[in-house]
């Protein structure tokens, strides 16, 4: 006869289960607040890339065209001469602002000076100084609420 032999076996207990569900929320929370931060750095990073591109775009019309502004509007993507096939190919997004807004422009001779989301770009028609909304002089983002 062959002795019997008893087997235990050896399983994880409901707390175990549930510290490691625990741990795992955890670490999901941190990724999660991680994307959001990327997020909107990403949108910071472009439209200050896009903003550059539209400071530029604007001396160098000055620069071709006797220190004459371009007859940039009030309205969606109005950039005037600005846009085409010499200085953008269309008219540039705000991803800061985002939404439905970001292209709108907004004629002042300041920029903003708290977070909004009703224009994408600020032009002074007066000195051709552009601002990107939602952003101060110093091309700094502004809190959004």
């Amino acid at each position: 006869m062959t002795p019997i032999q008893h087997t235990t076996r050896r399983a994880f207990t409901l707390v175990e289960i549930l510290i490691v569900v625990v741990i795992l929320g955890v670490l999901a929370a941190i990724v999660v607040a991680s994307m959001g931060r990327s997020t909107e750095e990403a949108a910071i990073g472009t439209t200050l890339h896009e903003l550059h591109k539209l400071q530029r775009a604007v001396e160098v019309y000055q620069a071709r065209h006797e220190n004459l502004l371009p007859s940039v509007e009030a309205g969606e993507g109005t950039w005037g001469e600005l846009v085409g096939r010499e200085y953008l190919k269309e008219a540039p997004l705000n991803p800061y602002v985002g939404g439905d807004n970001a292209k709108v422009i907004a004629i002042s001779d300041t920029p903003d000076s708290e977070y909004q989301t009703t224009h994408g770009w600020v032009y002074s028609a007066t000195t051709g100084e552009v601002w990107a909304g939602g952003f101060d002089a110093d091309d700094n983002p502004l809190p959004r609420p």
